[in-house]
């Protein structure tokens, strides 16, 4: 008999959790976590959208087994891989550094017939690299250009910036619907000052508006890297679970187990020397081993891999990958 705790009525994670592991990959126009990649052009980011090889990639998926792939929709620059008529209309930069090709879609195209589901990772804030995206969304905190510094906020909950993130975020959910089987959003930092309060907005309307085109959708929210994985809201239906240098390992005082307080247990950490850069650090036998440990209790793994310009994952990582075949 499963033993879930009851609490707020979260969405089915069996899927996840039978699918035992996925690829995460990073698709941007600056790197990772970095202020910068708003100097692109809207033309040039079309052209390396336009470039991306979306069957090539579900094909190289098919071929490790791996049945979940968790992709970037866009994070500081400012630039995303789908349209967003709602984002367009309230930052008003033209032309849109929104793609014209909506690469979401097109991945689940590619991904659904092969039995791949599709998961999108979505940042908290707004792209802090772009000072007019900043100014037009009311935003401040992590990554803020001078002058939109957390610290000289007095009002630090941000509700303007929320409500306008949270109808880009509904945006893109009623677009896509049940192509997206769940997200990940990143920088849920400031919880305590942003989502954690009784009325909106708040972690319940942000869990809202991503599950508003498939209510079915599981959603994670970051806290930043714990190696004591946590749950960070009741509102979350799995945990974000980022991992950099220290993998979690089980403990005679904390036994890991398939729930965080009523979440799924879930990790994600990268397979090169960081976040979608680099060649493989781990050895094929610790990858491998880390991942059958934390399928030994139900916990789900997620391996950042890189990726190249036309979306293809390189190869020494592809070889990695299909070493999991049998986790």
């Amino acid at each position: 008999m499963d033993n879930k705790p009851v609490a707020h009525q979260r969405a089915d994670t069996t899927w996840f959790k039978n699918a035992r592991w996925g690829v995460m990959t990073h698709y941007l126009a600056g790197i990772p976590g970095g202020g910068i990649g708003n100097e692109r052009s809207s033309d040039e980011w079309n052209r390396q959208v336009d470039a991306f090889n979306a069957k090539g990639l579900a094909a190289q998926l098919e071929e490790t087994g791996a049945k979940y792939l968790l992709f970037t929709i866009g994070q500081n620059s400012g630039h995303f891989c789908a349209p967003n008529p709602t984002y367009d209309s309230l930052v008003g930069i033209r032309p849109s550094k929104c793609s014209r090709r909506d690469l979401v879609a097109d991945l689940h195209a590619e991904l659904a017939p092969r039995g791949i589901r599709l998961m999108v990772y979505m940042p908290a804030n707004a792209p802090c690299a772009d000072i007019t995206a900043v100014r037009k969304l009311d935003w401040s905190g992590a990554g803020a250009p001078p002058g939109f510094e957390w610290e000289k906020r007095k009002d630090k909950r941000l509700a303007d910036y929320q409500g306008k993130w949270e109808a880009i975020i509904r945006d893109w959910s009623l677009r896509w619907g049940r192509k997206v089987s769940g997200w990940w959003v990143d920088g849920c930092y400031f919880a305590d000052e942003m989502y954690r309060h009784p009325e909106p907005p708040n972690f319940q309307s942000f869990a809202a508006a991503l599950k508003a085109g498939n209510p079915e959708s599981i959603v994670a929210f970051n806290p930043g890297v714990k190696t004591l994985v946590i749950s960070h809201t009741e509102y979350e239906d799995y945990t974000a679970g980022e991992i950099s240098e220290a993998l979690p390992v089980n403990t005679s005082y904390r036994p890991l187990s398939r729930w965080v307080k009523g979440a799924q247990y879930h990790i994600l950490s990268y397979l090169g020397n960081g976040w979608c850069i680099g060649e493989p650090r781990f050895p094929d036998e610790l990858v491998a081993g880390v991942t059958r440990h934390i399928n030994s209790f139900e916990g789900v793994v997620t391996w950042d891999v890189p990726i190249e310009y036309n979306g293809l994952i390189k190869a020494p990582f592809v070889r990695q990958l299909k070493t999991l075949m049998g986790c």
